[in-house]
């Protein structure tokens, strides 16, 4: 409760202080300050509410290459990829962290405040933006149970947190 009483006290600050920076004409200030707050806020209030649905969806779309195949298998209602190799079998958990909403709230962050696009160019290159950003974690968490299918339980290391970011960053 507390946290949501001082997120709405930091709502109300946050819009004064992009008022006065609208006023005053100050676009770097309006468009730094305003990505932040959003970014803040977001985490905030849209964070918990979101990040098990979009779990969820990252789980059901990386599974469907490993189904198709019948290399690994995946729960979604818990978010969860079960993948055997020959060597062992390991579990992964898609959880706050590599449900990708870090980024995607960063991304409509930015996106928020950028006035070079209209407000109905913004919110189409959003929901594009972000269904390429579901789709780019979902192909990261494929290579990272294929890699770990064929390589071993070993190369799991390697594969999440080289192999996928690379993947993930460079399709963002």
């Amino acid at each position: 409760m507390l946290k949501y009483v001082a997120g709405l006290f930091g709502l109300l600050i946050w819009l004064f202080i992009l008022h006065i920076l609208n006023k005053s004409k100050l676009n770097f200030w309006h468009f730094l300050i305003g990505s932040v707050g959003a970014f803040i806020l977001m985490l905030v209030f849209l964070e918990p509410v979101l990040t098990q649905p979009l779990a969820r969806i990252v789980a059901l779309l990386a599974s469907l290459p490993g189904k198709i195949a019948d290399m690994y298998s995946a729960h979604y209602k818990y978010g969860v990829i079960f993948v055997e190799s020959s060597v062992g079998a390991i579990s992964l958990k898609i959880d706050f962290e590599c449900s990708g909403i870090i980024e995607i709230i960063a991304y409509l962050s930015l996106l928020i405040f950028y006035r070079v696009y209209t407000v109905y160019e913004r919110f189409c290159v959003g929901i594009l933006g972000v269904i390429a950003m579901v789709l780019a974690n979902a192909l990261r968490i494929t290579v990272i149970c294929l890699m770990i299918y064929f390589g071993g339980i070993d190369t799991y290391f390697i594969a999440h947190t080289y192999i996928g970011r690379l993947v993930f960053y460079a399709l963002s």
